[in-house]
């Protein structure tokens, strides 16, 4: 699993290929020409197109794997998935497959290296899901003493030395926790982290601690999302800022994405009300005011997300990392929390895409299963009815694949199989275009490619 060894933005030679896939459809997401075939070249696609477009990069030292009617995409990237809690407790979940929410089973991590075997389980884990890209979200000191034990910086440790070894199955992204997971954190120490945050490691395309993760609320079943709403107890719920009341803390969430904005940083917020997505968005406008860069900050869950603010989402580029899953699954206790028929304008994924917000579906693993395929069938039923299929299926695939690219700053070299980018592939048993999303879970993936390399084959042997 070697780096590339073409600096980012070279030329790609049109010379000899290492790796050539022929198979019944590539799709590259780029808006390029259908195409039955791609080269790769030092971790690189060198060009799609038919056979006879690539006859002349097949070389003597070539590999050549012929995937009859397979279907090849760009690698999945899940961009919200805690792996290392999720290596510690697979094959259990937070969620049954068709359960509500419950308190997860207890197995902690307490040495190095058990976070170390957890981080490469999920590695494994994820490879045979297609996945070659996911987002850690929100590891750091806020973390050392949680009972979990799969957030602190000991599990920085281990991500940098597995990165370093040439171990870790999947590129990763990870923003910084200055506070609990899910739990409260104060601008004091918010503020102590950031100054503690260094520079890139070796390789940012295999590791990359891209930003902080700041926790504004909890969650509606929980009754802690922050809204506008009253809940249907008569209960309401406040920041997880820490401040002496409501006016403080919202100020002090405020300066805490204005000071990260100002650093250069990206800020990724567990906003689920839309109170506290309101205060996301006008922290956001207030930096860009001051600091007129996009740094791709985007709302994670974004549950309670009203219409003004996805038109204010598209135009302050901020973007929204969503579950459908979730959405899927609770909807009921969400009417029972905020009221009967609350739900019916939860998660609005479809309006989400309609106003250009370039959304990610994502499955916070170990809260679902990290199953892209089932996430893609949960985001079309919650969607309702589609007028064209196969363009449900292009748009759910590009939330796995072009958008997560663009959250993790990465747009340029990954997400897309045009030539020149990353040789991050997935490769399914039958082409998605050829069924629906609530069919896809039923197409297996049979290969894996990172950077070139194969590192899961369903069934060894089999492809020539």
């Amino acid at each position: 699993m070697s780096s590339p060894r073409i600096p980012p933005g070279a030329p790609v030679p049109t010379s000899v290929a290492d790796l050539v896939l022929r198979a019944a459809a590539v799709h590259t997401m780029a808006g390029a020409a259908p195409a039955t075939a791609l080269a790769v070249r030092d971790g690189r696609v060198l060009r799609a197109g038919t056979d006879a477009d690539l006859r002349e990069l097949i070389g003597p030292g070539t590999r050549v794997l012929d995937l009859g009617d397979r279907a090849v995409l760009p690698g999945i990237n899940d961009a919200h998935l805690h792996a290392t809690w999720l290596g510690a407790l697979w094959p259990d979940t937070l969620f049954a497959d068709d359960g509500a929410p419950g308190p997860g089973p207890e197995k902690p991590l307490r040495t190095a290296a058990e976070r170390r075997a957890a981080i490469l389980r999920a590695g494994e884990i994820l490879a045979a899901l297609g996945i070659t890209s996911y987002t850690e979200p929100g590891l750091g000191p806020g973390e050392d003493d949680g009972h979990i034990g799969a957030f602190g910086m000991s599990v920085v440790e281990q991500y940098r030395e597995l990165a370093a070894e040439g171990l870790l199955r999947a590129r990763v992204t990870a923003l910084w926790l200055y506070g609990e997971l899910d739990g409260p954190s104060t601008l004091d120490g918010f503020r102590a982290g950031l100054a503690t945050v260094d520079g890139p490691g070796p390789d940012p395309r295999r590791l990359n601690f891209r930003g902080v993760k700041i926790f504004a609320d909890g969650i509606p079943p929980m009754r802690s999302a922050y809204t506008h709403h009253c809940y249907a107890d008569g209960s309401h719920a406040h920041l997880l800022v820490g401040g002496a009341d409501d006016p403080e803390r919202e100020e002090n969430f405020t300066r805490m994405v204005r000071t990260a904005h100002e650093a250069g940083l990206q800020v990724g917020v567990h906003a689920t009300g839309d109170r506290a997505i309101e205060l996301m968005l006008d922290a956001v406008e207030r930096a860009r005011e001051e600091r007129d860069a996009d740094l791709g900050h985007y709302v994670i869950h974004g549950d309670l997300v009203n219409a003004a603010q996805l038109k204010r989402m598209a135009r302050l580029g901020v973007g929204l990392s969503a579950q459908a899953g979730i959405a899927v699954r609770t909807a009921g206790v969400v009417d029972a929390a905020l009221g009967a028929g609350s739900s019916d304008a939860a998660w609005p994924l479809r309006e989400a895409l309609d106003a250009g917000i370039p959304l990610c579906l994502t499955s916070d693993a170990p809260v679902l299963p990290p199953d892209w395929r089932k996430e893609i069938a949960a985001a079309d039923q919650w969607m309702g009815p589609a007028e064209d299929v196969r363009q449900r299926m292009e748009t759910l695939l590009r939330c796995y694949t072009v958008h997560p690219a663009r959250q993790d700053g990465a747009a340029s070299w990954k997400g897309t199989l045009a030539p020149g980018m990353a040789a991050d592939l997935c490769v399914l048993s039958a082409d998605p275009f050829t069924v629906t999303p609530a069919e896809l879970p039923e197409v297996e993936v049979d290969l894996t490619v990172l950077d070139g390399q194969i590192v899961f084959e369903r069934s060894p042997g089999t492809i020539a």
